[in-house]
């Protein structure tokens, strides 16, 4: 697995505010023993590397270790390949007092073309926590500009909306 180092690490380093922004980008390619019967990436693996991204622009915000509690509204468009690569784009577009909303987006790159196809995103929700593993208040983002305001609205609805399912299941 390659980890983008400019989208990791921005020129004022990790802590610097405006890397702390940028999306984590993972590059990872897919061999025959990542895909099925039809030469496709298992959706497993894409997953995988989708909560990988995830937790590590969590941690990358907020200085804290984080735990996947949930993913929502995950939808694969296209596959990925045997001899592409899997390029995987998280960005933390959401938070509550322990919750992270993270957008992730998956991409099949062509190593001869180096062009990207859109081929599946998901929202994952990250929750911090601490040695006990009992979850831990987070830093809070604040969304700027009208596509990061777009993104929190859109992210909330889901949370709020798998919080009400999660509510009204407990009570069966």
């Amino acid at each position: 697995m390659v980890a983008r180092r400019l989208s990791l690490w921005h020129d004022g380093g990790v802590g610097d505010e405006h890397s702390l922004k940028e999306p984590v980008v993972l590059l990872e390619e897919i061999f025959p023993g990542d895909t099925n019967a039809y030469g496709t990436a298992f959706g497993g693996k894409i997953l995988a590397l989708m909560d990988r991204a995830a937790g590590l622009v969590a941690s990358r915000f907020a200085h804290r270790h984080f735990v996947t509690a949930s993913l929502d509204d995950m939808h694969f468009s296209a596959p990925v390949k045997q001899g592409e690569i899997a390029e995987v784009e998280a960005r933390l577009v959401y938070t509550s007092k322990h919750t992270y909303g993270v957008k992730v987006l998956v991409y099949a790159v062509d190593k001869t073309e180096w062009q990207r196809k859109p081929c599946g995103q998901g929202v994952f929700f990250m929750v911090a926590t601490g040695p006990d593993g009992k979850p831990q208040a987070v830093k809070q983002l604040e969304p700027e500009g009208k596509k990061a305001r777009r993104d929190w609205d859109e992210v909330e609805a889901v949370h709020k909306a798998m919080l009400g399912r999660r509510r009204s299941t407990a009570g069966n």
